[in-house]
């Protein structure tokens, strides 16, 4: 966000060729008004959840990768417990859906597709959590943002009533500060955006690799229940 503030300076009459970046910022947050601190509560909780999904889902990912190469092995050498037990100490959603379909391998198809499911659901909402935050954030930070730039207009116009006359400077400044407000309720709006369909991408692939998986465990299952009772 300061990178946006600092090229602001760079238009024509935003010049502040005697300040560092330190001092900008400080500008900057001083003339934004009271409505930089919810904006900025906004930056840092936004912040704080897109380290922690980076830093969960790059974990899951790993773990889910290795757990569902570790099953289909042992499937195709038709070793069913020992696919339960692989699935059972992997402690991943992947694990626990394919567990939930083993442990009911004995019967039938459909009651392991339907374990599946219901467990699924469970793991699904866990994968996603924190995005339904991060979203919020995206979406509110833009309102706070206006939020700021409409009290600013109603100050500024309050200032020019008191004075008794129009001044481009006044009305000038007036709007400047406002608009400060909508400017960095848009710059945390849009990486927040960017990161939350990132992560919504990131899970997408996880669901369809543990749908892979599963669809393959039930195929392999069906095969060795079939080798059976022939």
């Amino acid at each position: 966000m300061s990178g946006m503030f600092l090229n602001l300076a760079q238009i024509p009459g935003m010049e502040a060729p005697d300040m560092t970046a330190g001092q900008w910022m400080t500008t900057i947050w001083e003339d934004g008004g009271f409505m930089m601190w919810p904006l900025a509560a906004a930056l840092a909780i936004g912040i704080g959840i897109i380290i922690w999904k980076l830093i969960d889902l790059s974990i899951t990912s790993a773990r889910t990768r290795k757990v569902l190469r570790a099953v289909d092995e042992r499937l195709a050498a038709r070793d069913v417990p020992g696919a339960i037990e692989a699935a059972r100490e992997s402690n991943t959603p992947a694990g626990r859906i394919l567990l939930a379909g083993l442990e009911r391998h004995g019967e039938g198809s459909e009651r392991v597709m339907k374990a599946i499911e219901n467990v699924g659901l469970i793991q699904m909402a866990g994968l996603e959590g924190g995005l339904v935050w991060l979203a919020t954030i995206a979406n509110v930070a833009p309102l706070l943002g206006f939020l700021g730039t409409v009290i600013g207009m109603i100050q500024a116009f309050q200032n020019i009533e008191a004075a008794g006359e129009v001044e481009a400077t006044l009305v000038a400044g007036g709007i400047k500060v406002a608009l400060i407000t909508t400017a960095s309720g848009l710059a945390i709006a849009i990486p927040m955006n960017i990161m939350h369909n990132f992560f919504v991408t990131r899970v997408d692939r996880l669901v369809i690799d543990m749908e892979e998986s599963a669809q393959k465990m039930i195929d392999t299952l069906h095969e060795i229940e079939a080798s059976a009772t022939a």
